[in-house]
């Protein structure tokens, strides 16, 4: 049986010293097809462990629908990492913040009234249990000391920053060996003294979240943790992207250094990210310290390994110094072909926003409220008659981006991002507000908010009542006619002699979703940093593709262009 323990100093391999060089892969962002390849890939950088998290609302997004196959097989991901030689870390969570919507937990325990989220409250506690169970259920048996290749689970995330409940700790705990587990436990925190304090237990090994000052993080994490391995298991690497802001970069040499004194310390290292991945369909996260900021399709990270698997100049910085401290495999990556360039021609189709059939409530129903896990709900009510010719319309907060219209003429936006939330309007009969969910909050205390119009809605300070409200299904979206301007759909059809990635150009697009074959691409925005959607290689076919665009805004052109990969550091700028 081979062991895995803690020892005074280091992480002990069958008793005898070992370094984990890990990196991060979310099987959950990434198209399964590929799965093998990005963790060969980062075995090839030198890597001998893989991490990554559960996101419990991938694998239950409905309650009691849990969900372990195809995109959610992560006991097939498991399985490949030990294929390739290489143990692994799990991180179930029950809260991941992994920029991913809601934090990774479901709408449906968030909005479950009188919830108490992240804390001992007997609700939250007996779903996260059945949860873990469900997840312990693949991990255990997965174990290093059964056979498997999993060293380490880890207890909640980064819990110090939110909370402070050890008797919520002291239960994962209990769950988790409940279940069965008997690796190391670790815990996570950014290296402060009141988070590290908060956010741990005495018998749960302390690790360090940080992507710089390096020694002096190790230094803290040392008056915390005084006996064992030091281990950064957060090493930021890189830096996520939100709508309106820069795609961020970190210089590869700067980044190889802080790597470099890691390692040269003795510590163990898990990079986040070795391979963002992206936030396919509607699942990016937001991030919400005063302004709400959602982030983007695409979680490229600037990590080692880019978004479409390509190595990068901090792929190989970082093999360089991993190769100073551990035997790197003569391994190269698996060559891919390149993207094709092609333009499509697309047709119009008109307005693809079906009519008002929901149900009639007092007050605007919120997303959960409708039970709706999409991203646009259309809100409809019946305006007084007035004599004015404009009233101002305010709602208590807009959740997010809502598109207002009078007797269906487009009339304004208001965007909770600016903080908008009311706006002069003509006289009509009929109000319709089309609203969008641009992602869920994955961090700190707005964890969990509904979605919609918030607070009710007035119009010169008078109640509006009797709203409907009509859930929107994106991939079931039809257009009414022809017609290319505003809000429409196009549509167009390409022949492929062979597949390979792709890269969507929407810079000739305002905003909105794309399919392609019925897959959700993501969202795109013209309000940077983000200008091309990439399009893994197993959603398409040789012969005929389909691509469907669902424009909100402005179609400017009626082509589809495919383009080469964007330039590694300058993926969106």
């Amino acid at each position: 049986m081979t062991t895995f323990t803690i020892g005074e100093t280091d992480f002990l391999l069958d008793g005898q010293p070992f370094q984990v060089i890990s990196g991060t892969l979310h099987y959950f962002r990434i198209h399964p097809e590929h799965w093998a390849d990005r963790i060969r890939t980062a075995k090839a950088m030198g890597l001998n462990t893989i991490e990554t998290y559960v996101a419990w609302n991938a694998h239950e997004p409905v309650r009691g629908e849990w969900d372990a196959t195809g995109w959610n097989d992560l006991g097939r991901f498991l399985d490949l990492v030990a294929a390739e030689g290489l143990h692994a870390i799990v991180r179930p969570g029950p809260y991941i913040c992994a920029e991913w919507h809601n934090g990774g937990l479901p709408v449906w325990l968030t909005s479950t009234p009188g919830i108490g989220l992240r804390r001992s409250e007997p609700q939250y506690l007996a779903a996260v249990t059945e949860y873990l169970e469900r997840v312990y259920e693949i991990v255990a048996p997965r174990q290093i000391d059964r056979g498997g290749n999993v060293v380490l689970v880890q207890i909640e995330n980064e819990y110090g920053a939110y909370g402070s409940d050890k008797d919520y700790l002291r239960e994962l705990v209990r769950v988790t060996r409940d279940a069965g587990i008997t690796v190391p436990l670790t815990t996570v925190d950014q290296p402060m003294p009141w988070m590290l304090e908060n956010g741990s237990l005495p018998e749960l090994h302390l690790t360090g979240s940080f992507g710089s000052r390096s020694a002096e993080r190790l230094e803290t994490l040392r008056e915390h943790q005084p006996t064992g391995p030091l281990m950064c298991s957060e090493f930021w690497d890189g830096w996520f992207d939100w709508w309106g802001s820069i795609h961020h970069t970190t210089d590869p040499a700067a980044s190889a250094h802080d790597l470099d004194v890691l390692l040269a310390a003795g510590a163990s290292v898990n990079i986040y990210m070795v391979h963002g991945g992206t936030n396919f369909g509607a699942t990016n996260g937001a991030n919400d310290k005063g302004r709400f900021d959602p982030i983007v399709t695409s979680y490229d990270y600037d990590a080692p390994i880019d978004e479409s698997g390509h190595p990068t100049a901090k792929f190989h910085a970082f093999r360089d110094v991993i190769a100073k401290y551990a035997a790197v495999p003569d391994l190269e990556p698996s060559p891919r072909p390149d993207a094709p360039v092609f333009e499509v021609a697309l047709s119009g189709e008109g307005d693809w926003m079906p009519a008002s059939t929901g149900s009639v409530s007092d007050a605007p129903a919120t997303f959960e409220e409708l039970g709706h896990l999409g991203a646009l709900v259309r809100y409809d009510v019946a305006l007084p008659a007035s004599s004015a010719d404009r009233a101002v319309l305010a709602f208590g907060e807009v959740r997010d981006l809502a598109w207002v219209h009078v007797d269906g003429a487009f009339v304004g936006r208001l965007s909770r991002t600016l903080h908008e939330r009311a706006l002069a309007i003509p006289a009509g009969a009929t109000l319709t507000v089309l609203v969008e969910d641009q992602g869920r909050v994955n961090y700190g205390h707005r964890l969990g908010e509904q979605k919609g119009l918030i607070g009710g809605a007035t119009l010169d300070g008078a109640p509006l009542t009797d709203w409907t409200a009509t859930p929107i299904d994106l991939a079931a979206a039809t257009g009414t006619g022809a017609g290319a301007v505003g809000r429409v759909i196009l549509r167009g059809s390409f022949e492929l002699d062979s597949v390979a990635d792709l890269f969507l150009d929407t810079a000739a697009w305002g905003k909105g979703f794309a399919f392609v074959n019925g897959f959700f691409l993501g969202r795109y925005w013209r309000n940077v940093p983000q200008q091309t959607l990439y399009v893994p290689a197993p959603v398409l076919r040789a012969g005929a593709n389909e691509i469907v665009v669902l424009e909100l805004e402005q179609a400017v052109e009626l082509v589809a262009r495919f383009v080469a990969q964007p330039e590694l550091g300058q993926l969106e700028e």
